[in-house]
């Protein structure tokens, strides 16, 4: 275990308490490259270090009351199907195919969430969004995730502010227990065959903890605005790690190679942090609006308030 393996642990939960998704991502490569870990115990791995990681930033954002509990369990469950069938059809289609569409679709997600419009209104904080509307994205982002064997969330965000028309903070928040239940999910599977070195996956998993939970105190001090920009741009960087991840073995003659990437991640993700963090700030000085949704104040987003000025 090395302090570089814990530092992109570390990384990885900033990013899923920020953002709600990523992980998976981060994850599978900083186990493989730089600790070590064969490929199918890193999967394996990788999927308790973000299901108990999604687990602990959701808490936090659910005392802040910001989860949508029903939609996010519905989500879940039709993302579980969704996937099982995309892990059937998957080895079925060409692995061109798969990637081009993936890189596709997460540069067209990135541009719609930078660009914010035609965005719906967003609904009240507390309200749910229609079961069957909530069942379709479900099952076609599980789709997706299955095809491609990614996490999902930098998909289950978009789909619930874009097509549910849902506040950011609340769709960050809901998409970690979507996270968490597909993680879990998968985990249960690979147990049966795959061993999992707990001397590795326990401080990795308490490192990428530490960062959910200031993932999390970041996104309650960032404008929903400023939050979707962010994901945004995160989901561009995060397309090309995965592009980068499906060039030739030979590329990646050593760790360090796969080392300066995720330190590149790092930096990128603090310097988004960072931005979203001043420029969420009002010119006077004083602290972000809140996080609960566009504009509204903490008691707005539970119905109780209005709009800020």
């Amino acid at each position: 275990m090395t302090a570089l393996t814990l530092a992109g642990a570390v990384v990885v939960g900033l990013t899923l308490g920020l953002f709600g998704g990523g992980g998976s991502i981060l994850t599978v490569p900083l186990l493989v490259y730089v600790a070590g870990v064969p490929a199918k115990a890193a999967i394996a791995m990788s999927l308790f270090v973000v299901g108990v990681t999604s687990v602990v930033s959701a808490a936090g954002h659910a005392r802040a009351g910001r989860i949508r509990w029903k939609t996010g369990l519905v989500f879940g469950l039709a993302g579980m199907a969704g996937a099982y069938g995309g892990g059937l059809l998957g080895p079925r289609l060409p692995a061109v195919a798969l990637l081009a569409g993936f890189a596709l679709m997460m540069v067209a997600t990135a541009v719609a969430m930078i660009r914010g419009r035609g965005t719906p209104e967003a609904a009240p904080a507390h309200k749910e969004l229609p079961i069957l509307h909530v069942v379709v994205e479900g099952v076609v982002v599980g789709l997706v995730t299955g095809l491609v064997g990614a996490g999902g969330g930098f998909l289950v965000v978009p789909a619930l502010v874009l097509l549910g028309g849902m506040p950011m903070g609340t769709a960050v928040a809901t998409s970690l227990v979507v996270i968490a239940m597909k993680s879990f999910a998968g985990l249960a599977g690979y147990l049966q065959t795959v061993p999992v070195d707990w001397s590795i996956a326990l401080p990795v998993t308490a490192a990428a903890v530490a960062g959910g939970l200031a993932g999390g105190w970041l996104a309650g001090r960032v404008h929903a605005d400023r939050l979707r920009t962010g994901f945004g741009w995160f989901v561009l960087v995060t397309g090309g790690f995965v592009l980068i991840q499906q060039a030739p073995p030979a590329l990646f003659h050593t760790a360090w190679g796969i080392a300066a990437l995720l330190a590149g991640a790092a930096a990128v993700t603090a310097a988004i942090a960072c931005l979203l963090l001043r420029k969420g700030r009002h010119r006077d000085g004083s602290a972000p609006p809140s996080f609960y949704g566009y504009g509204l104040t903490p008691r707005a987003a539970d119905g109780h308030g209005a709009r800020e000025k």
